[in-house]
C-alpha cells in the first residue's frame, strides 16, 4: 500500500474516497437518507419551463408564416437559412436569462448556442424536459435546419462566397489591394504565399485600367502558384465626404527620421525620374526630372540645391535603375517646382537640371472645439478661417460636401461627424446652399481637416439608396472580370435589389454579393437586408468596424458586431471581420496589444480583412498564426440571449 509521505499514515483509497462523498447524507430530524430534494426536479418549474419553450416555438412559427411570402422568394440554397432566421429572430424578441439560467443548472442546453438550428434546439431541450417530468412528448416538429446541417450549410456558404477553406484553418484572409502591387508580381507571389486567400480591390480609387492590372497579376500568380484567390470589388456607393480645398504652395517638405534627441536616425530616401514613373521601392518622395538629364548620372554622385529657404542642401545617389535614381537626402528640405539641381561632376556634359512639376501641397484646414465650420453645397475649394487684426472671426471655415442630398435631409440639433470621428460637432443652421457647424469635440492642439474624409450623419435620415452612376459603371467592370462585388453603404433593400436586378441584365447571376454594413441604419435593417440579399445566391456581409463604429457610438461598437455576428450565423451566411486588424503592424511593423486581441477574436467571423500596409506580408503571417491557434480554443460562442432590438420585424 502507498504511503502519505507527509505523515506517513496509509493513503486513503480514491474509490472509496468518491463513494463517500457522493453517497446521500441524512437530513437533519430524520432518521432514514432523503435523495428527493437531490435527484427529483421541482415539476411545477419544468411545467413552466415547458411552457416558455412552446411560446418560443409559437412565436417563431407566427413569425415564419407572416414573411412566408419574402421566404418563398428566396434563393433555393438558402430557403432553409431563411426560415431559420426568422426562428431565430423571433427567439431574441424575447429575454430569456432567467430560463437559461435554470437550463443550466439541469445541464441542459442554454440555447446560447442556439442561433444555426433554433427549432431543433428548442425541441430537444423540451424532449429532455418532458422526460425529466415523465410526460409524453409531443409529435415532433417541422424542423428546417437540424444541427449538423447547420455546420453544413454555413460552410457550403462559405465555400461558395470566398472559395475553398485553407489547409490548416477555417477563417479566409482577405487583403485591400494598393495600385503599387501591379509592379511588383513578387510581393503577390507572397501575399498568396503568406495565405491571403481574397484580394479586395476599392473602386472609390483609381479606375477601370489599373484595376485590370491589378486583377491580371492576381490571376497570373493564382495560376503559377496553384493557390486560388477570390476577387472582390467595393462599389464606392453614396459616401459623404468633404469636396477639394484651396491648393497650396508646389512644393514638397523631406524630412529624414530623427530619434528622440533630434539627430538622423536614417536619410530621407528620394527618387528621381521622369515624371509618372513609379518608384522600384519604397521612397520618402517623388521628385520629377528630366530622363536625358537623370541618365548620366551615377552611384555616387552628389546634386547640390537651395530649398525655398535658401538652405544648401545636397542628394547623394546611391542607386540607378533603367529609369531613374535613388538619393539619400540627410537634412530636412523644402522643395518645390523649379528648383535647380547641380551635378557635381566634371565629366558631365549637363551640369544643372530643374525639378519639374509637383502637385499643389493640400493647406488643412485646422478646426478645435467651439470653431464653427460651414458645410457648403456648391463646390468652393474650402478654406481655414479668415481672422481680423484682433483675431476675430471675419469668416468662418468652409468646405463643400459632395452629397447634395444632405442640404435637404439634414436638421438643426443632428451630430455631424468627420474623418470617422476625429472631428465631431453639431447642426446649428440649415439653409438650401449650407449647414453651419459647430465643432463640440477636436483635438485639444486642433484637428487638421482635409479634402475626401468622410461625413457621418447618424442621426439624419438620409436616402442613399439608389446606385449612383458610377456604381453602374463600375458594376459593368465588376461582372466581367471580380468574383465577389461589394456593396458600401447599404441602408435599404432596395439598393440590395437594384444590384441583383443590375447583375442579371448584365448576365452575371454568378457574381456574389456582399452587404457593407457601416450605418446606423443599415445595422437596423440588418434583417431585411439579410432576406433580400438571401435572393441571389452566394451572399454574405461585412461588418465596416469604421464607420459602423463612428455611426453607432464608439461604446457600442463591441455589442453591435457581436449582433450581426448571431444574426448571420442564424442565416448561415458568411460574415468579414473589416477596418483597422492588425493595423499598426501592416503600417508600422509592430502591433499594439490590443491588436492581438482583436484579431483572435476575429476568428469567430468566417473572413478577416487587412489593409494595405509596407508590412503587410507580416500581418498576414502573424494572423495565419492567430487564426489557426484560436480556433482550437474557440468556435463561435455561447451567448445570454436577452432580447434585441434589431430583431424586431
Amino acid at each position: 500500500m502507498q504511503k502519505d509521505r507527509s505523515n506517513n499514515q496509509p493513503a486513503p483509497n480514491l474509490d472509496n474516497t468518491l463513494q463517500a462523498k457522493q453517497a446521500p447524507q441524512a437530513l437533519p430530524g430524520s432518521d432514514e437518507v432523503s435523495t428527493t430534494s437531490i435527484m427529483e426536479p421541482d415539476k411545477e418549474k419544468l411545467a413552466k419551463m415547458l411552457q416558455q419553450i412552446d411560446t418560443l416555438h409559437h412565436d417563431a412559427i407566427q413569425l415564419e408564416h407572416k414573411f412566408s411570402s419574402i421566404v418563398e422568394q428566396t434563393h433555393e440554397s438558402f430557403r432553409q437559412s431563411a426560415r431559420n432566421l426568422l426562428h431565430y429572430l423571433s427567439l431574441r424578441q424575447h429575454d430569456i436569462r432567467e430560463l437559461q439560467e435554470s437550463l443550466a443548472e439541469m445541464g441542459l442546453s442554454s440555447l446560447g448556442r442556439a442561433e444555426g438550428h433554433v427549432l431543433a434546439n428548442l425541441q430537444a431541450v423540451r424532449n429532455r424536459l418532458c422526460h425529466m417530468q415523465q410526460a409524453t412528448a409531443q409529435e415532433p416538429w417541422d424542423i428546417p435546419v437540424t444541427f449538423q446541417e447547420s455546420k453544413n450549410l454555413l460552410a457550403q456558404h462559405t465555400h461558395n462566397m470566398l472559395g475553398p477553406k485553407p489547409a490548416h484553418r477555417h477563417t479566409r484572409i482577405m487583403v485591400t489591394f494598393a495600385n503599387e502591387f501591379i509592379t511588383n508580381h513578387k510581393l503577390i507571389d507572397r501575399l498568396l504565399m503568406a495565405g491571403m486567400n481574397c484580394a479586395r480591390i476599392n473602386c472609390a480609387h483609381d479606375d477601370e485600367t489599373t484595376w485590370a492590372a491589378m486583377i491580371a497579376s492576381i490571376r497570373k500568380a493564382e495560376k503559377e502558384l496553384g493557390i486560388p484567390c477570390k476577387i472582390l470589388m467595393d462599389l464606392a456607393g453614396p459616401k459623404i465626404r468633404t469636396g477639394p480645398l484651396q491648393p497650396g504652395p508646389r512644393l514638397r517638405v523631406i524630412q529624414p527620421v530623427q530619434d528622440l534627441q533630434g539627430k538622423i536616425s536614417s536619410p530621407a530616401t528620394i527618387w528621381l525620374a521622369p515624371a509618372g514613373t513609379p518608384p522600384p521601392s519604397r521612397s520618402d518622395a517623388t521628385l520629377p526630372v528630366a530622363a536625358a538629364w537623370l541618365a548620366q548620372l551615377q552611384v555616387g554622385d552628389e546634386l547640390r540645391f537651395q530649398d525655398t529657404r535658401g538652405r544648401k542642401r545636397r542628394l547623394s545617389i546611391v542607386r540607378k535603375e533603367h529609369n531613374g535614381v535613388l538619393a539619400h537626402l540627410y537634412k530636412t528640405s523644402y522643395v518645390d517646382t523649379g528648383t535647380q539641381l547641380s551635378l557635381d561632376n566634371s565629366t558631365a556634359t549637363e551640369k544643372t537640371a530643374e525639378v519639374g512639376d509637383l502637385p499643389a501641397m493640400e493647406l488643412p484646414i485646422m478646426l478645435k472645439k467651439g470653431d464653427f465650420l460651414e458645410l457648403t453645397r456648391d463646390p468652393i475649394p474650402g478654406n481655414p478661417a479668415q481672422y481680423d487684426a484682433s483675431g476675430h472671426v471675419i469668416k468662418p471655415a468652409h468646405v463643400s460636401c459632395t452629397f447634395p442630398e444632405v442640404f435637404a435631409q439634414a436638421k438643426a440639433g443632428d451630430p455631424i461627424l468627420f474623418d470617422d470621428g476625429k472631428i465631431e460637432g453639431v447642426v446649428k443652421k440649415v439653409t438650401k446652399s449650407s449647414l453651419l457647424i459647430k465643432i463640440t469635440y477636436a483635438n485639444p492642439k486642433g484637428s487638421k481637416l482635409v479634402a475626401d474624409k468622410g461625413i457621418n450623419l447618424p442621426e439624419s435620415k438620409l436616402h442613399l439608396n439608389e446606385l449612383t452612376e458610377k456604381d453602374k459603371q463600375d458594376l459593368a467592370f465588376i461582372a466581367r472580370h471580380a468574383d465577389i462585388v461589394n456593396l458600401s453603404f447599404v441602408n435599404d433593400t432596395s439598393t440590395v435589389e437594384a444590384v441583383q436586378a443590375e447583375l442579371s441584365r448584365l448576365n452575371a447571376t454568378d457574381v456574389a454579393v456582399m452587404l457593407k454594413i457601416e450605418t446606423k441604419e443599415g445595422f437596423t435593417n440588418l434583417p431585411r437586408l439579410l432576406l433580400s440579399a438571401m435572393k441571389s445566391y452566394p451572399t454574405g456581409i461585412m461588418i465596416a468596424r469604421g464607420d459602423l463604429a463612428v455611426e453607432c457610438g464608439w461604446q457600442r461598437l463591441a455589442e453591435v458586431q457581436e449582433e450581426i455576428l448571431w444574426l448571420c450565423e442564424a442565416a448561415h451566411m458568411p460574415v468579414v471581420w473589416a477596418t483597422q486588424v492588425l493595423e499598426n503592424l501592416a503600417k508600422k511593423g509592430r502591433p499594439s496589444r490590443a491588436e492581438i486581441t482583436d484579431a483572435a477574436m476575429s476568428q469567430r467571423a468566417d473572413c478577416v480583412m487587412l489593409n494595405k500596409g509596407p508590412y503587410v506580408i507580416q500581418a498576414i503571417e502573424m494572423l495565419d498564426d492567430i487564426l489557426k491557434r484560436m480556433q482550437e480554443h474557440q468556435n463561435k460562442k455561447t451567448s445570454m440571449l436577452r432580447s434585441l432590438h434589431v430583431s424586431e420585424m
